[in-house]
């Protein structure tokens, strides 16, 4: 059984890309499973291939597609993906060890949940590691549940960034929405009113803080972009709980 890890990779990620390589190489997983990284290179010549220290690893498939963003990459990765799980990786961010088999873990042991989630420490440009508070308890995540905080606060109950999806819920949503921002936020809301999901409360990603990654954009938090980007998400949301409410 295969899990797919899919990367979009832009240039200001490459002096990343080896980290997040060895974060993946290190990983032990269950009986039986096997990983493939699916990079997907955010426009030409991104040059991901010769920033990767082991380039000839056939686990990592490398592939490029017009510029598009981050969402319109990871979809083209999924797109070329084969994994019963889909697990999201950022080209700047490093897996702790243990992160895929501890998703790997829940999928398998409640099957009616379609996708798992685990705690964040930030890494800073220093090197040190900071948590944030705000958690949900460890276990399971009623359907809705992230929604109905993400309304409230308009910030992720859980991090979008930890993912880890069965295959057929991304098909059903077409992927990542496009965005130039936020998509895989727009991606939680709606699996949270499809599935039921789960969150580990061992964190399962160091999330790198450095000045060329997309959340430092000024339009990042605020504007008309901003707005105009929750107003689609929380959009889609609802239309997706009617639907599901009427069947």
């Amino acid at each position: 059984m295969i899990i797919s890890i899919v990367t979009a990779v832009h240039p200001g990620a490459l002096p990343y890309l080896g980290t997040a390589y060895a974060s993946l190489d290190g990983q032990a997983l269950p009986d039986g499973w096997t990983w493939e990284w699916c990079l997907q290179e955010d426009g030409s010549d991104v040059g991901a291939r010769e920033a990767l220290p082991e380039p000839d690893d056939p686990r990592v498939r490398i592939g490029s597609s017009r510029k598009g963003g981050p969402a319109v990459a990871r979809t083209m990765a999924f797109a070329r993906s084969e994994g019963e799980l889909v697990k999201v990786l950022d080209a700047d961010d490093e897996l702790t060890a243990g992160a895929l088999a501890r998703d790997i873990g829940a999928l398998e042991a409640h099957p009616q949940i379609g996708w798992t989630t685990s705690r964040v420490l930030d890494l800073m440009p220093d090197g040190s590691l900071l948590g944030f508070e705000g958690d949900p308890p460890p276990g399971l995540i009623d359907r809705g549940t992230v929604l109905t905080h993400w309304r409230q606060h308009h910030r992720a109950q859980v991090h979008p960034a930890t993912l880890c999806i069965r295959r057929d819920l991304v098909t059903l949503l077409g992927g990542w929405m496009a965005l130039p921002a936020s998509e895989d936020t727009g991606l939680l809301t709606a699996l949270s009113v499809l599935s039921e999901g789960f969150f580990t409360s061992e964190p399962g990603l160091r999330y790198r803080k450095h000045p060329a990654q997309s959340t430092a954009h000024p339009d990042h938090a605020q504007g008309a972009e901003w707005a105009a980007r929750m107003s689609i998400i929380e959009a889609r949301a609802d239309a997706l709980s009617a639907l599901t409410n009427r069947s």
